[in-house]
């Protein structure tokens, strides 16, 4: 057999083996990423056609638990994920001694400010009543959006701890009562103010986008995040990917499809 066809006959068998689009694959960058079904796999396919428009074949892995994306990803089964909030990607990192960080926030559900009795936060009076959720994580999240609102100052340092025991400034002497999360939509007309979790206030037909007095914004710590290898965050196909999960293109789908329950955080 001459060298002309023992040439032909390996192309063959390469692209029986591999097929025709990994040979001719040269110049392609594919990235691995891990992410939940609903809605980070969703958002990630809107962007698949931006990224292949520079080069980089996006793949997408599905996981069902928030474990293995992270662990995954340190191994390095994973280029990047997408699946969780930054508060949950320090912890995780910090209590596996992960090299973990962020390149993106991309979209929040977020937690809201709701009146029956007010349209704006400027009518709000003295000694209002004002309702949160008494569970540890999500009263200190509220907390920080009602000094956000500068209705309040709360302890330096103190972060999402914070409980109402730490309001150090309360100029209007705001009556903050914690209560049970779940019940906040239901009371909602008995006090003056409620910072209510978007699980909870999308089934009593609130929708923060519309509703809210006040909602989180890009300066939530519970953002939603892309996560990389502290040793990678540089790389230019991940940029490309951060820089394309803040895209106009990704801020219109998620204003669209989730009617105000996620929004963009960018």
């Amino acid at each position: 057999m001459n060298k002309r066809w023992c040439l032909v006959v390996c192309l063959v068998l390469l692209v029986g083996l591999f097929g025709l689009s990994s040979l001719f694959s040269a110049g392609v960058t594919v990235l691995k990423v891990g992410a939940s079904p609903t809605p980070h796999a969703e958002i990630l396919a809107v962007i698949k056609p931006l990224l292949a428009q520079e080069g980089i074949e996006l793949e997408i892995i599905e996981f069902q638990d928030y474990v293995q994306p992270n662990l995954a990803l340190a191994e390095g089964e994973l280029d990047a994920n997408f699946f969780q909030h930054i508060p949950y990607l320090e912890q995780f990192a910090q209590d596996h001694r992960l090299a973990l960080t962020y390149i993106a926030k991309v979209h929040i559900e977020p937690m809201g400010v709701y009146s029956k009795k007010i349209t704006s936060l400027a009518e709000l009076k003295d000694r209002a009543v004002v309702a949160v959720p008494n569970d540890p994580t999500n009263c200190g999240r509220a907390l920080l959006l009602l000094e956000q609102a500068q209705l309040i100052e709360l302890r330096k340092g103190v972060g999402l701890a914070a409980t109402e025991l730490d309001i150090v400034k309360n100029p209007k002497k705001l009556q903050v009562k914690p209560l049970e999360a779940a019940q906040l939509p239901r009371i909602l007309a008995e006090v003056d103010l409620a910072v209510i979790n978007t699980n909870y206030a999308l089934p009593a037909q609130l929708v923060p986008t519309r509703d809210a007095l006040l909602i989180e914004g890009s300066e939530s710590p519970y953002a939603n995040v892309l996560a990389v290898r502290e040793k990678d965050k540089n790389d230019p196909a991940l940029q490309k990917l951060a820089k394309a999960l803040n895209s106009s293109e990704v801020k219109a789908y998620l204003l669209e499809n989730y009617q105000g329950d996620i929004v963009p955080a960018f």
